[in-house]
């Protein structure tokens, strides 16, 4: 890192940038790894074991990231490789910060540890700390209900001799190399927390928790509990958390830990994040005007869209897919809005999974128990119902599927978009299609017949 230093000053350990250690990342994946397949994945690589690293050898996360400028209307698919993820990022700026993905299981532990303080001992109690859950297991993340999410955690356990070998570490440095920024705004605690390294990520966070610069910002306006959430680090995220880092903090593009954690489909640091509710806002809005609820909708599509296009399907998108899923149903179960309407064109829930064709995902949210389940399912987004939406799907294998099951929750045939069109008028030509319209005319004969009961 680029700070000032005194002449007789010898740096204690090397600390590159966050784009240097981005950087010599990459070139360690690219070489001698091939992309599996042509098909966009958004699942990033196994990561190399943090654990293992010192805090002075160079490390970089990279992953998925995606600007959000378009997802209003459109989504694009991800990039399957590192190679390929280059040339992604360098078009769509984002999170600088790698999510990383790790399949293997992570034991509970214990609830209180002892940990070194600068000068002595105290005993500190983790309350809210979370362990990494095999992805695949979706079953797991979905018996949480929002009141256990807050109650079923986790405590791994921080290595108290490195935490004070971390600590002795930052007492030797330099006082403007552990409190500063560099020329890219990065704090040591930053380049800490995106190696992965949590007793030198606590460490470094007491130091400037000290100075009043724990949610200090870089270049991306990425604070360290940020850069912690991409890159699918929950412990770091709790023990920032626990030392007071702000919750609802958002980036140069207004997301927040939540709608990072949504965004790249990460359940365990979801997890850490709700557990500290109330104080989180579950409808925060990013500058796209999205909720982390939309966000996570948005790329359970992406992932659905890029598995249904493999053959065989890739195991790590299955993957990836049920951890997309898991995040939405947890969102929901905490407490956030099913009929929270995106800014920019209106849209919910269900109208964005509908638009993608995601049977997956709309067949969830119809299945959630609502009094006004009929209002729900006609909300309209710039005119559009969901069963607009779905009269588009040409082609879409799901078509049918999507249809019928908005219509067994109440879908109105006969609701008219600011076109003065109905459902029907959108479909496609062809037999299918008049099947489909035939469908639906009937079901609005069935309205009108049961509206002229209850009229009598």
């Amino acid at each position: 890192m680029h700070f000032d230093k005194t002449p007789k000053e010898k740096p204690c350990c090397t600390l590159p940038t966050v784009k240097k250690l981005l950087e010599q990342k990459r070139r360690r994946e690219t070489s001698g790894v091939q992309p599996p397949c042509t098909t966009a994945n958004t699942s990033p690589a196994a990561p190399a074991v943090l654990s293992e690293l010192s805090p002075s050898e160079p490390f970089t996360c990279t992953g998925a990231t995606s600007s959000y400028s378009d997802m209003a209307m459109s989504y694009e698919q991800w990039p399957t490789s590192p190679e390929l993820a280059l040339s992604y990022y360098t078009s769509h700026p984002g999170p600088s910060y790698a999510p990383t993905f790790d399949l293997q299981m992570t034991p509970a532990y214990s609830t209180q540890q002892q940990i070194p303080a600068f000068g002595d001992t105290m005993s500190q109690s983790y309350d809210c700390s979370v362990a990494v859950v095999d992805p695949s297991a979706s079953s797991s993340w979905e018996l949480l209900g929002s009141s256990q999410i807050a109650q079923h955690v986790f405590v791994p356990s921080m290595d108290t001799g490195k935490l004070e070998e971390a600590r002795m570490l930052l007492d030797g440095m330099d006082y403007s190399r552990t409190t500063c920024q560099d020329e890219d705004g990065d704090t040591i605690l930053h380049i800490y927390t995106a190696k992965g390294l949590r007793e030198y990520a606590y460490a470094a966070a007491e130091r400037l928790r000290g100075v009043g610069k724990l949610d200090a910002r870089e270049h991306n306006g990425k604070t360290a509990l940020l850069v912690a959430v991409t890159a699918n680090q929950p412990e770091i995220v709790q023990d920032l958390l626990s030392l007071g880092a702000e919750i609802n903090a958002c980036n140069n593009k207004g997301q927040t830990a939540l709608h990072l954690a949504a965004h790249y489909g990460f359940p365990g640091v979801l997890q850490a994040i709700l557990s500290s509710r109330p104080s989180v806002n579950l409808e925060a809005r990013n500058f796209e005007g999205m909720t982390p609820l939309h966000c996570a909708a948005i790329s359970h599509s992406v992932t659905t869209k890029a598995l249904s296009s493999t053959a065989p399907a890739d195991v790590s998108l299955q993957a990836k897919a049920a951890e997309k899923l898991s995040c939405v149903k947890m969102l929901l179960r905490a407490g956030a809005s099913l009929l929270s309407q995106e800014i920019k064109s209106n849209k919910t829930v269900l109208h964005l999974a509908v638009k993608e064709g995601n049977i997956d995902l709309a067949r969830y949210l119809l299945s959630i128990p609502l009094a006004n389940m009929k209002d729900f399912v006609n909300m309209k987004a710039h005119g559009h119902t969901a069963l607009h939406m779905a009269a588009g799907l040409h082609g879409n294998p799901h078509q049918e599927d999507i249809l019928q099951l908005l219509l067994s929750r109440g879908a109105d045939p006969s609701i008219r978009n600011l076109e003065n069109d109905q459902p029907a008028h959108l479909l496609q030509s062809g037999m299918h299609g008049e099947q489909l319209k035939l469908m639906l005319k009937k079901r609005n004969s069935r309205r009108r017949n049961v509206s002229l009961q209850d009229q009598e």
